[in-house]
């Protein structure tokens, strides 16, 4: 399963990183989704995949009895969906922004200025 799952996130970078060089802006951000995505499942895949029981510590314990689940990948995932989240939301305002003044969507005539 975590070889499977290790060549799904090489696709999904491969293709991430090849929609980020094309020159429009909506291939960059599918590119930059595509690219999140597959950070978090590479955080997920990287910390082993167990089904074990939530990590629940009972009241009268110290520590979660027997095998549980690992809290901290999923804590950082969710934090990584917050963050890109924000970021694409970020990216497609500027975009937007930036087709409102310059009047192109493509990325190369973006860099030669405004009018």
């Amino acid at each position: 399963m975590e070889t499977l799952l290790a060549i799904i996130v090489g696709v999904l970078f491969g293709a991430g990183v090849y929609l980020m060089l094309r020159r429009t802006p909506v291939k960059l951000v599918i590119g930059l989704a595509l690219l999140s995505n597959a950070v978090n499942l590479l955080i997920f895949t990287a910390a082993g995949l167990t089904r074990a029981r939530p990590p629940l510590v009972p009241v009268d314990a110290l520590r979660p009895e027997g095998v549980t689940a690992d809290p901290l990948p999923q804590a950082l995932i969710l934090t990584a969906i917050v963050i890109s989240f924000g970021l694409l939301a970020f990216t497609l305002v500027l975009f937007r922004r930036a087709y409102e003044v310059l009047g192109t969507r493509d990325i190369d005539e973006m860099q030669g200025g405004g009018p």
